[in-house]
């Protein structure tokens, strides 16, 4: 199997990259390995920065899965909600340096962190499940209420809104904006000043203030599991007429 998350530590860091050659789908493969990359950095107490390739963070789940059957389906979406749950509640700071577009479960993803850097430039950032035909899922529904304004979190549920890299700083998908060559010198500044935290209280306070979303995540993946599946019965029935 490839290798589609490059793992390096330095100084209590580690950096995650997510590069699948394209544009970082999240299928079975890359989840698997994001959340291998996820227990090394724990065991090794570090700070993660998470980044992807060539402008672009991540375009969602992989729809070649999607559309390869159920099981491989439900597996992919199961893994990718609670990855989100993992990551709101992993015991060391985790800061997202999106480099580029950010769409769907990348959207997710990016969102469980605890800081958030954007790239300056002509990138999208969209929750675009209404868009392509899907109802957004709880799990996703709730990550998004977490960190947007109301009116923003509403635009981008209902009207599948695509956000340039401004309007998703005022909107909560960004903490800040870096210009590009200056996203990643700005992730390690900030692990560094969150590195002299005392870990112990950063730990316990996220995960108090995190835990009815962390439960509600938890306990809306077999509900969401159950409606893709329903989605797809009614699809492979409406084929067969």
């Amino acid at each position: 199997m490839s290798n589609l998350v490059h793992y390096s530590l330095a100084n209590g860091v580690a950096t995650l990259v997510l590069d699948d050659g394209k544009r970082n789908a999240l299928s079975p493969q890359m989840l698997g390995q994001i959340n291998a990359a996820f227990d090394r950095a724990e065991a090794d107490r570090a700070i993660i920065i998470l980044t992807g390739r060539e402008q672009v963070f991540s375009a969602g789940f992989d729809l070649k899965v999607m559309k390869s059957g159920p099981l491989n389906a439900l597996r992919m979406l199961r893994a990718g909600y609670l990855l989100t749950a993992r990551v709101l509640a992993y015991p060391y700071p985790v800061i997202v340096a999106c480099n580029g577009h950010s769409l769907a479960m990348g959207v997710f993803l990016m969102l469980s962190a605890d800081y958030v850097v954007g790239t300056r430039g002509d990138f999208k950032i969209s929750a675009n499940e209404v868009a392509i035909g899907m109802t957004i899922p709880r799990v996703a529904a709730a990550v998004l209420r977490n960190r947007l304004t109301p009116a923003n979190f509403q635009a981008a549920v209902a009207l599948a809104k695509y956000f340039s890299v401004e309007d998703a700083l005022h909107a909560g998908f960004f903490n800040e904006l870096a210009d590009a060559q200056s996203l990643m010198p700005r992730a390690y500044e900030l692990a560094a000043e969150f590195a002299k935290l005392d870990m112990p209280s950063h730990t316990k306070s996220k995960r108090r203030i995190r835990s009815k979303l962390i439960r509600s995540i938890r306990r809306s993946v077999p509900l969401d599991l159950l409606d893709a599946l329903m989605v797809g019965v009614k699809a492979s029935m409406r084929s067969k007429r």
